[in-house]
């Protein structure tokens, strides 16, 4: 059995028309919901041994302020560029490649790659919308990341707009 976490990037500053959509940074909300949706995961014992992470602005500045809630090491990041609006299936493809020693991995992207994923691997959890900051917890049947794809058994699924206390 292996745990999967997917990750939606926190909400992003869309004041500067101009800016490229990949270089789009967080806003104010989404540098704040970050840490606190890191901390409430952290809270339900969830801490990945792999983190594997969309290399637009706002998922790094995402992944930055989480990972020292997460107890994972920054440096230890695999950055990947074609996670950016990246499908189900690219999505699923780096799940399967991910370090076979890892026994929970988070995988922090964009929608709607991540709900699609989301109710690709839990068709029972019926999720319509992962929001901005977004955390969604799969158990997945599987001894190998490589066999990812089956249907698994949703954990969790927590966003900032539920509160700390669901």
């Amino acid at each position: 059995m292996k745990t999967l976490i997917l990750i939606r990037h926190a909400k992003s500053d869309w004041s500067d028309l101009h800016a490229a959509d990949f270089d789009r940074r967080l806003n104010a909300r989404g540098r704040r919901d970050a840490p606190i949706m890191a901390q409430r995961c952290a809270a339900r014992g969830h801490l990945p041994d792999a983190f594997i992470v969309s290399t637009a602005c706002r998922a790094r500045q995402t992944a930055e302020l989480m990972t020292p809630h997460l107890a994972f090491p920054s440096e230890q990041i695999d950055w990947r560029k074609e996670l950016y609006l990246a499908s189900p299936a690219m999505l699923l493809d780096a799940v399967r490649h991910a370090p076979e020693e890892a026994r929970t991995l988070a995988l922090l992207a964009h929608n709607p790659g991540i709900t699609e994923l989301v109710n690709r691997l839990c068709p029972d959890a019926d999720i319509n919308h992962v929001p901005t900051a977004g955390i969604v917890t799969l158990a997945l049947p599987v001894d190998d990341w490589r066999q990812a794809g089956q249907p698994g058994k949703l954990i969790d699924f927590d966003y900032p707009k539920r509160g700390a206390g669901a």
